[in-house]
């Protein structure tokens, strides 16, 4: 008795040969769910795919049966809702709760993120459906994803029974990794394109990860084919997204791209005054405006600030006066001559572009995959701080001529323009920085 997997693998070949003009990415998410001597069933989660493979294909797929396996079957095509009927499942909801301060009430709107705030809230309340996909863009921590859990928490609101999906491109592809190596690719596909809202936090992290990109297509396809809402976040345009598959950026193109900007002066006084009074300080209007001189970078280290001042606060009672709060954050203040990453960051980056364990980078497996990325941390931790080699080595459990070693052979890879490194370099470190 053959697989289902077989016979449907042995059917897409059939009529890729025979019938060349058959389109079979309309194929590409389709599963079988129950094959007898009687009846094919299969499943497309796109409603538009289950009729064009029903209205165009069905004569073409009885006839690979029959002259595959010589067996004259019905064919039954079902989409997501039939699915579940069908196999007598429920639609799983993905959604994990947000802490209530993600919401659009807490969301402090100034000039620098309006727009995105706009564009957000349209989305969440159903007013348009032109800006599908919704894509924000910024630096880290400028509140990209409190705009993703908002429309969450909204949209739960108003439809409980909503399939939301929210995920971190990171975690998609050590996801898509081990539904490959446990052949869970078809409940992993379920999950994704069964989503009535898709989130998803830093897309650029897909660029380069050719299986990922093909992955996340097919689910692009299949859910924006279903009208249903996709929303991402990223720390740049598509268009400067190095090693991003043309047909992605296109596709990210399609709705509303939308920038996050830093905050002015006025927005990080009144990111100030709310976070304090949500967590019970009441700061005084010259230690607001000592803060929002002071501290400039993005929203996280303001919140950062005002969890440190409760903190010593709590501990030791000090009063709440510039003189005694300078004191405690004087060490997040982001000066001219701050901005130098740690190893430790640079290591985390480098694992998160080639999705791979920190362990793995610093043991001793030696698969090409490990090795570059191991030589490309050594590299990255040299050239942009100031560790010396014995140091640097100490990061990895090796010697300081491992080190050498290693950025010799990145620079050698450097010289070679077809080696693609260069790209990787520009990507990581570019995600680097955003995260000082």
């Amino acid at each position: 008795m053959y697989s289902n997997a077989y016979v449907w693998s042995r059917v897409l070949s059939y009529m890729e040969k025979n019938h060349p003009t058959v389109a079979v990415t309309f194929f590409d998410d389709a599963e079988v769910v129950e094959l007898t001597d009687r009846k094919l069933v299969i499943y497309s989660p796109s409603t538009f795919r289950k009729d064009t493979i029903i209205n165009r294909y069905t004569d073409l797929i009885k006839e690979a049966m029959r002259e595959q396996f010589q067996s004259d079957v019905e064919l039954v095509v079902l989409d997501e809702d039939e699915f579940l009927k069908y196999t007598g499942e429920k639609k799983r909801n993905n959604f994990v709760e947000f802490n209530s301060q993600y919401t659009f009430d807490s969301f402090v709107v100034g000039s620098s993120n309006q727009h995105a705030y706009s564009a957000a809230l349209a989305v969440a309340e159903e007013r348009t459906r032109a800006y599908n996909p919704l894509f924000l863009y910024g630096q880290s921590g400028l509140g990209k994803t409190h705009l993703l859990y908002a429309i969450a928490n909204r949209i739960q609101q108003k439809h409980p029974d909503y399939n939301i999906v929210y995920i971190r491109a990171d975690q998609f592809t050590n996801e898509f990794i081990d539904a490959v190596r446990s052949g869970k690719n078809f409940e992993f596909r379920d999950k994704y394109r069964s989503a009535d809202l898709f989130l998803i936090d830093d897309i650029q992290f897909i660029a380069g990860k050719e299986g990922t990109q093909e992955e996340f297509f097919h689910t692009f396809n299949s859910l924006y084919e279903s009208g249903r809402q996709i929303v991402l976040t990223s720390d740049r345009v598509p268009s400067e997204m190095n090693k991003l598959e043309d047909r992605l950026r296109t596709r990210f193109e399609w709705g509303l791209i939308i920038d996050v900007q830093p905050p002015n002066y006025e927005t990080r006084y009144a990111i100030t005054k709310n976070k304090a009074q949500s967590l019970g300080l009441d700061l005084p209007e010259s230690v607001c405006d000592y803060i929002a001189q002071n501290i400039t970078n993005n929203v996280r280290q303001i919140e950062g600030t005002i969890h440190r001042i409760k903190a010593y606060h709590d501990l030791d009672g000090f009063p709440l006066d510039i003189s005694n709060i300078s004191k405690v954050i004087k060490d997040m203040y982001k000066g001219k001559e701050a901005g130098v990453p740690t190893a430790a960051l640079i290591i985390s980056e480098v694992c998160r572009f080639y999705s791979i364990e920190e362990r793995l980078i610093r043991g001793t497996q030696k698969t090409k995959g490990i090795v570059e990325a191991r030589q490309l941390a050594m590299y990255l931790i040299q050239k942009m701080t100031a560790l010396p080699s014995t140091d640097i080595g100490k990061e990895f459990e090796r010697n300081h001529t491992t080190v050498l070693h290693a950025v010799k052979s990145i620079e050698e890879k450097l010289s070679n323009a077809a080696s693609g490194l260069e790209d990787n370099i520009r990507d990581i470190t570019s995600n680097i920085n955003s995260r000082l």
